[in-house]
């Protein structure tokens, strides 16, 4: 298959994590091998970007299969993140028929601790949007119904007083979502979520699904967007990309937008963050950087983008990665968030119309 000139290096670093066929004769009897880090080889952050990446492959290359290889992903991660960690039962709450009842485990190497296992609620929404974006690649709409269901299932975990003025929101759960890890409410997790469920009950088509979780989170949304800052170059990002949804919609999207602009010409203009060593810095959240002004065309803020990835290409770390012991857990994140920085795709908002 004669691949696009500017897919080879996306290609070359998801096939450091994925190892798949680029081309399929007969059967298709892929299955993503286990990650160097992650809970049996599966990590939700890292396999959502997975997803996302291989529905962008189907569309810069016309090739079905590797819609195949999303949903082959989806069910993997599925059949392991939401499980038990011994893999014996499915979550709690979740059944055959609603697999995703129970939520989805971080996928974190240690059972507990600071750094254990549980639920984060950043994770699930991309999950949910890797599988709204799956559904309309392929048309198929138990995708977006699965996401709906994960979203139902643990929205009443993450967020309470849901009929103050103000609900409040933790951002790391239990397991079985049935405590808080983590009380603490995610800069961003607010914003993830009306963004999310506003995309899925779109998608659905029916105005009432997700109503009363979309409302708790447009409250705090409409209190929080004012008072946004941030000097993280992952949150920056993330917070361009999850905003460029419906940024010509909404005001508090738009101003949220140029909030985050404004911080990161702080940040890289006048800060000089860049200058920084790579020893330094993590690849993976400056890739999160790169995606946000990717998606949302910032022309001032593109050389910071083209600097973020040709330092870490020449630090070795992309898109084939120089023997690291000490990095070598965080590769599969850059790889995966390498490639979307290089081609954004089915992250971008209109890519799938």
């Amino acid at each position: 298959m004669a691949l696009p000139k500017h897919m080879e290096d996306f290609v070359t670093a998801m096939q450091q994590v994925y190892q798949f066929p680029m081309t399929v004769d007969e059967k298709l009897d892929w299955r993503p091998p286990p990650m160097k880090d992650g809970h049996r080889g599966r990590y939700l952050w890292t396999d959502a970007f997975g997803v996302f990446n291989f529905i962008t492959l189907f569309k810069e290359t016309s090739q079905p299969h590797f819609l195949v290889l999303a949903a082959i992903l989806v069910e993997t991660v599925h059949g392991v993140l939401g499980r038990t960690r011994d893999l014996s039962a499915r979550l709690p709450g979740a059944s055959d028929e609603s697999p995703l009842a129970g939520g989805l485990r971080i996928g974190k190497n240690e059972a507990s601790g600071s750094d254990g296992d549980g639920q984060y609620h950043h994770y699930l929404t991309l999950w949910m949007l890797a599988l709204n974006r799956l559904s309309i690649a392929s048309g198929e709409k138990k995708y977006n119904d699965q996401a709906i269901s994960l979203a139902r299932a643990t929205h009443p975990a993450f967020m309470y007083q849901r009929d103050a003025p103000r609900p409040q929101m933790v951002w790391k759960m239990s397991i079985d979502l049935s405590h808080p890890l983590c009380r603490s409410e995610g800069n961003l997790d607010p914003i993830n979520g009306l963004v999310t469920y506003r995309i899925l009950q779109e998608t659905s088509g029916n105005p009432e699904v997700l109503k009363e979780e979309i409302s708790g989170y447009q409250k705090i949304v409409d209190q929080k967007w004012k008072g946004y800052t941030s000097s993280d170059t992952l949150d920056l990002g993330m917070t361009l990309w999850t905003v460029h949804w419906f940024w010509d919609r909404d005001d508090w999207a738009k101003q949220l937008a140029a909030a985050a602009i404004r911080d990161m010409r702080i940040l890289f203009h006048e800060s000089h963050y860049l200058d920084l060593p790579t020893a330094q810095r993590l690849a993976f959240r400056e890739f999160g950087t790169c995606l946000g002004i990717r998606v949302h065309p910032i022309a001032e803020l593109e050389p910071v983008a083209k600097h973020i990835i040709t330092d870490w290409e020449g630090a070795s770390r992309v898109p084939i990665p120089k023997k690291n012991v000490e990095m070598e857990s965080l590769e599969p994140m850059d790889l995966v968030m390498y490639a979307a920085a290089l081609c954004p795709g089915a992250f971008k908002r209109n890519y799938l119309n």
